[in-house]
């Protein structure tokens, strides 16, 4: 039998400014279920996250959370202030009775040790602290809004696996599209201010969601039909017979009443790049180049050649240098040695990750513009600005208002906007998927695989890395950059393991821009490395995890013995097939990293003996 919801939400109603943003929105989830909340950028997502979180009040509806029950809510923009250490702002969230060892814990997985000040910190460093906050005290219900914003692969994909490994319930929110494959096991689509739920994992969402919204068109078609047909018969019938048919009329009213009524999905932003003239064959070719910063290498004797068509996509953790390499790359930066040639005729397109190109008091309009006219040259030809915006999802009243007002996504469309605008044939993309929502990136994804130019791209999306590029370059540590053929999947197979580990943000800058890794910490005395806080509980708690899931395991493979479960009951012999899956999983990395630690203990061992 299902386990009552462990929180639920019904009929919720909120309007802002005049504006319904949830008109009868619902949601219900399981004390085990993890469930992810989707919808389009605006359609009121955080909010009715931060209601189930009780932030935020409802105007009308229905909050339940099961008595004892505890929340946890991870904000996008987590505040700090007020905390002298990021380890007294983590141990600030939990409860009474709580061990600040987890707390520790995380924060070291995370690449913090705890004694940071909170005022020095970057937005993915306040982010992995604000992840530990949440997932410290192990709450009964988790609620996360974009955790993987501001992390690097490696962290993603480790917040990726202790997420799967909790028991507690999960609602959340991403817009990568990986990250919520792998980790949902249910779907609840806001869309126009309601709600509609579907029992299984975001990799059956889109599917769904195209046949939801085709019933839709064709019941408009349906109802268009009817007015048609009675507003015939009213303009031409026998005109005696208007008395005796005055209810036909008012069914005929109600009819043009329920139209209205239909709602009408979201448009879908029109993108298109204005390609320019053919490039030369070479695009750069680089020789032997180096570059450091106070005697730290981010790049060390990397060759390279990027020809025309050609779409690389750079990869490594925060900090490792992949903005300083583009800029060196396009001849923004200088290298310390080596050579750098670009190839003739590029016409160069880019998107700066921080936003950095927008001026925050212009109004969309004269950022398109140029403050010159009131139409864009787009593929040759004029178009008006507020048509041009529409495309990218822009209403027209937004047009001459400031880049100020606009939320991160909506920067990112415009920044679209104003690039694809300019005819390029090399386009240089620094984390362009940043707050984009799912559709959004769909077409993104479609256009850069389908340009005919060059692409340089920067991203942290799985998914759209194996959409997109023709070869990845990896960040392998200590400068040394690696190319491999095909996309994020392929480079994975062909590496054998995965780059990096979940590391510190490092977004110090140098002049010219770029990143450059952090100073590593200090040695302990005598220069020897010790195991650190996680390692040693790891190495003392792994093998009792590792007993436990072969025991898991072996029930398991008990239970699908049954030859006659399958006839029986197909569902639970998919879901113990399933759950076998994982927890043999699960076991596997349990068994290789108590292995990893223990080779560890013995090195460090005989090199202090």
């Amino acid at each position: 039998m299902a386990q009552p919801p462990i929180l639920t939400l019904q009929d919720i109603r909120l309007t802002f400014g005049g504006t319904t943003l949830l008109d009868g929105a619902d949601m219900a989830l399981g004390p085990q279920e993890r469930l992810c909340l989707v919808g389009r950028n605006g359609s009121g997502k955080s909010t009715l996250l931060k209601i189930a979180a009780g932030i935020v009040e409802a105007d009308s509806g229905r909050r339940f959370v099961q008595p004892g029950a505890t929340i946890r809510y991870l904000v996008q923009e987590p505040d700090l202030s007020g905390f002298e250490t990021v380890r007294a702002y983590v141990d600030d969230g939990l409860a009474p009775g709580d061990s600040s060892h987890s707390g520790q814990i995380l924060l070291e997985a995370l690449g913090l040790t705890g004694d940071e000040d909170p005022a020095h910190l970057s937005g993915g460093e306040a982010r992995r602290a604000a992840l530990a906050r949440a997932l410290a005290p192990e709450p009964d219900v988790l609620l996360l809004d974009e955790p993987t914003n501001h992390l690097d692969l490696p962290a993603i994909e480790w917040l990726e696996a202790t997420l799967k490994a909790r028991r507690g319930a999960l609602v959340l929110i991403s817009h990568d599209r990986r990250f919520l494959e792998q980790l949902s096991t249910a779907t609840v689509w806001l869309d126009r201010g309601t709600t509609r739920r579907l029992d299984r994992g975001f990799g059956h969402f889109e599917d769904w969601r195209d046949e939801v919204l085709a019933a839709e068109e064709k019941e408009r078609a349906r109802l268009d039909q009817r007015i048609a047909q009675e507003t015939e018969w009213l303009r031409y019938g026998v005109t005696a017979r208007r008395k005796r048919n005055m209810g036909r009329l008012r069914a005929l009213g109600a009819l043009r009443e329920e139209r209205r009524n239909l709602r009408h999905h979201a448009g879908t932003a029109q993108m298109a790049v204005t390609e320019a003239g053919t490039s030369g064959k070479r695009v750069i070719a680089a020789e032997a180049i180096s570059k450091a910063f106070e005697g730290r290498p981010i790049v060390q004797d990397l060759e390279i050649e990027i020809n025309r068509g050609d779409r690389l996509g750079i990869v490594g953790p925060n900090g490792a240098g992949k903005t300083t390499l583009i800029n060196l790359l396009t001849g923004a930066l200088a290298p310390d040695s080596g050579t750098v040639r670009l190839g003739t005729q590029l016409e160069m397109a880019t998107l700066d990750q921080r936003r950095a190109q927008l001026d925050p008091d212009e109004t969309l309009w004269k950022t398109l513009t140029g403050g010159s006219g009131d139409t864009v040259m787009v593929g040759g030809q004029p178009r008006h600005v507020a048509g041009y915006l529409k495309d990218f999802l822009f209403l027209p009243e937004q047009a001459r208002s400031p880049v100020s007002a606009l939320s991160g996504g909506e920067r990112g469309r415009l920044l679209l906007a104003r690039a694809f605008a300019r005819p390029s044939n090399f386009m240089v993309l620094d984390e362009p998927t940043n707050d984009l929502d799912l559709e959004t990136l769909d077409l993104l994804a479609e256009l850069v695989a389908d340009y005919s130019g060059t692409v340089l791209l920067v991203s942290h999306d799985r998914d759209f890395l194996d959409r997109t590029v023709t070869s990845v370059l990896v960040a392998e540590g200590e400068g040394r950059w690696i190319e491999y053929a095909g996309g994020y999947t392929d480079m994975l197979a062909q590496r054998g393991s995965r780059p990096g580990a979940a590391k510190g943000d490092g977004d110090a800058k140098a002049s010219g821009g770029g990143d450059r890794p952090k100073e590593k910490p200090k040695s302990s005395a005598g220069g020897k490395r010790k195991l650190s806080f996680r390692e040693k509980h790891d190495l003392e708690t792994l093998p009792k995890t590792i007993e436990g899931l072969e025991a898991e395991i072996a029930r398991l493979q008990d239970k699908l013995a049954d030859a006659s479960l399958f006839t029986r009951d197909p569902a639970a012999f998919q879901k113990a097939t399933a759950e076998l899956e994982a927890k043999a999983a699960q076991r596997d990395q349990a068994e290789e990293r108590w292995l990893e630690l223990e080779l560890l203990k013995e090195e460090l061992e005989a090199a202090r003996s």
